[in-house]
């Protein structure tokens, strides 16, 4: 399991000093005293004072000395508070993209450890009608958001901002927007897609982007260009298409490329539901993945390895990433110091070598 590096704690700004939403508030002991009290994190409190058995008896027993010594308890049984109503809210685009589902499942469990509950708003962020009618939502009855999809020149982030909500970006980041954010290394990750297919003898290589206004598209395109050009081989803009993350996007632009009269031997697919698409795009027009084709991905969702698909994709940690950035929001909302420099943990991405590349016909002498 690849992990990821915590960057150092926010520095503090020249308007540090200003006050966090609500106004000031009477010092109260959250889950990250207790915490502190311990040396442990946020989390283990949290799993320790619900009986989870991952937590050792001797940490389970220090955690509930600490927490009664400092007189903490649980969401379930909460001192009455007029600051917090322990709900965040999960903004993501389209339930029916497989990736979506695979991050919120880890994002509820983690909350639900430190005694949060999440309202999902699923939510068109991409044209400004859909940012409005979200911006609305964000009332007070929210402590924070974490939001799994944006736009570079998304206003959803500034509209959270102004509203003074603790956010957190995981998946993507906005350019010029200072706030937290949690990422898998989107470039390094293309740079092996691209190292990949050209150690495997491809030339000649059709790319599927997702949409060119997202950091994870511009990321991954700008590292697999760059593996190409160090091994001499230039993207050809002919072979080169734009769309959606969706199944019907990677269908449709790759029966275009394999359709061509020159076409490509490989095709690199923004991410695996793009790429799924393009492996029934190839069966449809009966052409063989791999031999004739080699197809891949990006992200390794679980679908990746079905029998059906058993897709050679590059894999970031989603798992770990939601987990993190639930405690990164939870942090920012318990925390008694106001917003600083956001901060950024990025985790490293691998390639997973499945059955949908492979070597060219020619390196095969076929």
């Amino acid at each position: 399991m690849v992990s990821g590096s915590q960057s150092p704690p926010p520095r503090k700004t020249a308007d540090s000093g200003t006050a966090r939403r609500r106004g000031p508030r009477p010092k109260v002991t959250t889950s990250s005293t207790v915490a502190a009290e311990v040396g442990v994190s946020q989390s283990t409190v949290s799993r320790a004072l619900r009986g989870d058995p991952r937590v050792r008896s001797e940490t389970r027993l220090r955690i509930e000395a600490a927490a009664e010594r400092l007189g903490y308890r649980l969401a379930s049984t909460p001192l009455p508070s007029p600051e917090l109503t322990r709900t965040i809210g999960v903004v993501v685009a389209d339930l029916t993209n497989p990736f979506f589902p695979t991050l919120l499942t880890p994002i509820h469990d983690e909350l639900r450890l430190m005694g949060y509950r999440v309202v999902l708003f699923a939510e068109r962020t991409d044209i400004p009608t859909g940012q409005e009618a979200l911006s609305r939502l964000l009332d007070r009855s929210i402590d924070g958001v974490l939001v799994t999809t944006a736009t570079l020149g998304s206003r959803l982030t500034e509209a959270v901002r102004r509203r003074d909500l603790p956010v957190v970006l995981l998946n993507r980041y906005v350019d010029g927007m200072d706030v937290d954010r949690v990422v898998a290394d989107n470039h390094e990750g293309g740079r092996l897609a691209g190292r990949h297919l050209t150690q495997l003898g491809h030339r000649r290589i059709g790319v599927i982007n997702g949409p060119s206004n997202t950091s994870t598209c511009r990321d991954r395109y700008a590292g697999f260009a760059e593996a190409l050009a160090e091994e001499g081989v230039e993207v050809d803009a002919a072979l080169v298409r734009e769309g959606p993350y969706s199944h019907q996007s990677g269908y449709q632009h790759a029966r275009e490329l394999l359709r061509l009269d020159d076409a490509p031997t490989a095709i690199f697919c923004g991410n695996d539901i793009i790429g799924f698409g393009a492996v029934d795009a190839a069966r449809s027009l009966s052409i063989q993945v791999p031999t004739d084709v080699s197809i891949l991905g990006f992200d390794d969702v679980p679908m990746a390895s079905w029998e059906v698909f058993q897709l050679t994709t590059v894999h970031q940690p989603l798992d770990e990433m939601a987990r993190s950035a639930a405690r990164m929001l939870v942090e920012r909302i318990e925390s008694d110091t106001p917003v600083g420099t956001g901060r950024e943990q990025v985790f490293a991405t691998s390639l997973v070598k499945r059955s949908t590349t492979d070597r060219t016909r020619v390196a095969q002498g076929i």
